[in-house]
């Protein structure tokens, strides 16, 4: 992976007073629900967490500091079939894409995720759950100035298997994704997609994780959907989709790929303001990319978002660009 730098706190600089300000959760809220990959019943908690905290995953399973890992890139340990954050100790949590892509809509800076496991539950296998859980305890504005990572320059990656992925600088975060299977049903799909004004909860929260049934006894043998089912996602046999009701958007499947990304980037530590295009790429692609983006100084800088300018990021609803009073609503 080469030589990993956390992003320095002290790059965030405020200017003025109408700056776009963090936000977390107004109260805790809980879940629980079978882990994909183990198969597992796990317990979650969404906790609210102080200014500068970010995402911070906390194994409950797991007594002192060692149980504590930020949900950032330079933490990421495994991509295989999902995003896996680890720290130094050997504590791990897996499946944490479709989470961190919720918060992301959401427009959640900080908070504490307290899981009494190795893996998030994987709900219905989308988004959809978590951004219910976040609308349920609510959010509160922070006396911090939210801060973006803005692309400065173009960044591409290709990962093992030929995926690729980049980022070129843009006013705003929008995804262009495209994938290509050799299965009749999911073929070749493409989705452009600017996230504002609550595009993420309408265009891909419910988009489900999907696999293919000749693959299912492969993965279970590797200790791999264990606790997949057609309650958690969509399962392709042939030419046929066999979950009841059929698929939830006609191209669920590209919709699903870049609710990933939208996970996946934010272990940037924050908002990207960038555009970001994958083609046939994954979780490991997506992290590659944020590696080397944080590898070059040049590519990158840290802003402190403000009313009145483009809107830049997701959310579930209105934009940054109308008012003080509209950057402090909820995303």
């Amino acid at each position: 992976m080469g030589e990993i730098r956390r992003v320095p706190r002290a790059a965030f600089k405020p200017v003025g007073d109408d700056i776009v300000r963090q936000r977390t959760l107004n109260s805790r809220i809980s879940c629980s629900g079978i882990a994909l990959h183990s198969g597992a019943r796990v317990t979650m908690s969404l906790v609210p967490a102080e200014p500068d905290t970010g995402i911070v995953f906390v194994r409950t399973d797991i007594e002192g500091r060692g149980a504590r890992i930020p949900a950032r890139w330079d933490h990421v340990v495994c991509t295989r079939l999902c995003t896996t954050v680890g720290n130094r100790d050997g504590v791990r949590v897996a499946t944490i894409e479709h989470l961190m892509a919720a918060l992301a809509g959401c427009g959640i800076d900080n908070a504490i995720v307290e899981v009494n496991g190795p893996e998030v539950p994987v709900m219905d296998g989308s988004a959809a759950p978590f951004v219910f859980l976040v609308e349920c305890a609510g959010t509160v504005e922070q006396e911090a100035p939210r801060r973006a990572v803005r692309v400065r320059k173009p960044i591409a990656v290709r990962d093992e298997k030929g995926g690729t992925a980049s980022v070129l600088p843009a006013d705003s975060f929008s995804l262009d994704i495209r994938i290509d299977f050799d299965s009749p049903v999911v073929s070749r799909q493409s989705l452009s997609l600017g996230l504002v004004n609550g595009a993420f909860k309408k265009e891909l929260s419910r988009a489900r994780t999907f696999g293919f049934l000749h693959e299912v006894e492969e993965l279970r043998a590797a200790g791999l959907a264990r606790g997949g089912s057609l309650d958690n996602a969509v399962v392709v046999s042939g030419d046929t989709v066999l979950n009841e009701g059929g698929l939830r958007y006609e191209d669920e499947f590209v919709r699903h790929k870049a609710l990933d990304a939208v996970g996946d980037l934010y272990t940037a530590g924050g908002p990207i303001v960038g555009a970001f295009q994958g083609t046939c790429s994954g979780h490991r692609a997506n992290n590659l990319l944020l590696q080397a983006l944080f590898a070059d100084r040049n590519a990158w800088s840290f802003d402190v978002l403000r009313s009145g300018e483009p809107a830049t990021v997701i959310g579930m609803g209105g934009s940054w660009q109308a008012s003080r009073a509209a950057a402090a609503a909820p995303l």
